[in-house]
């Protein structure tokens, strides 16, 4: 089977180890014809403000580093090559990193993103977005956040699913969630399990109506989303053992689930929401990096256009 033929593999030039890279090699290993484009966007402010500097000087200075970066990423890539693994290079100057990784994409028809993720000061979050989450909103290709955690044999990925959704657009994104979980799984020699979180009872019911039973609610609530997840397995054949249904909001269900089946990879989809709906509502998976242990496979919509094409 070959599932991603072309991909992207973001390099962080602050980190020694490179998570993204290994991972990416990891799968290339296990694909026919699969190919890695090893992918590092620089850039100096204090390039641009040298006015010192004539144009071709600033342009002379900056192909510098770019042969220096370029140097450093062949390195990087020779021990693989050495293994059988195809490897291309590219070191570009742009000053938006998220914007050169998704017009590469575009271009050169990458069929994955592989970056390596880590900790994101909450701080940092609110004033800064990170380059992951603007990966996350706008990257229209399947994008693969890598952690430390190991990919062990017959080990669990974890798809989350929106169970209860009705409409053609997520029920179409739950089943591409669920199949790229087993492709994943065929690759690697994994099982596949599914989380959906479901609500708990809204407290100001209870006490706007004296009738309301919260227990026979909650019971309810529960037995529709078993219901329809069951319904989903069923469809793509798994196992009812396999099956998670949590109470609570899915950015805490889906980490804790995570830990518990000890899941080596989480597959969810991201509906790419930007603007000020993004800034004051967010996404769940823009929650989720920082809370989960293993790494994170982001899909968009079947139809999703990014930004960067409109």
């Amino acid at each position: 089977m070959v599932k991603y033929r072309n991909i992207l593999v973001v390099i962080d030039p602050t980190k020694e180890e490179q998570t993204a890279l290994s991972r990416a090699v990891y799968i290339c290993q296990r694909e026919e014809h699969a190919k890695l484009k090893l992918f590092l966007s620089v850039y100096d402010f204090s390039f641009e403000m040298t006015t010192m500097l004539s144009l071709e000087e600033r342009e002379a200075m900056r192909a510098s580093v770019i042969q220096q970066q370029t140097a450093w990423l062949e390195e990087l890539a020779a021990p693989y090559r050495s293994q059988g693994v195809f490897i291309d290079t590219k070191v570009i100057w742009h000053n938006r990193p998220f914007e050169s990784i998704i017009q590469e994409t575009l271009d050169f028809g990458h069929d994955l993103v592989v970056k390596g993720t880590h900790h994101h000061p909450k701080l940092q979050s609110v004033i800064f977005t990170p380059t992951d989450w603007h990966l996350l909103r706008k990257c229209p290709e399947p994008l693969l956040l890598v952690k430390n955690h190991d990919w062990p044999e017959n080990g669990t990925i974890l798809a989350a699913i929106h169970a209860t959704a009705e409409d053609d657009e997520h029920v179409a994104l739950n089943d591409k969630i669920t199949r790229e979980a087993q492709d994943m799984a065929k690759m690697i020699n994994a099982n596949v399990s599914l989380i959906n979180a479901y609500p708990s009872t809204p407290m100001n019911i209870a006490l706007e109506l004296p009738d309301f039973n919260p227990i026979e609610y909650s019971d309810a609530v529960q037995k529709r989303h078993q219901d329809m997840l069951a319904q989903h397995a069923v469809k793509h054949g798994i196992a009812e053992e396999r099956l998670h249904v949590v109470e609570g909001l899915a950015e805490d269900v889906i980490p804790q689930t995570a830990k518990q089946v000890d899941a080596e990879l989480v597959v969810l989809g991201t509906v790419g929401r930007t603007g000020i709906s993004a800034a004051l509502i967010g996404n769940t998976a823009e929650h989720l990096i920082d809370s989960l242990d293993c790494d994170l496979l982001a899909l968009k919509p079947i139809d999703y256009v990014s930004p960067l094409q409109q």
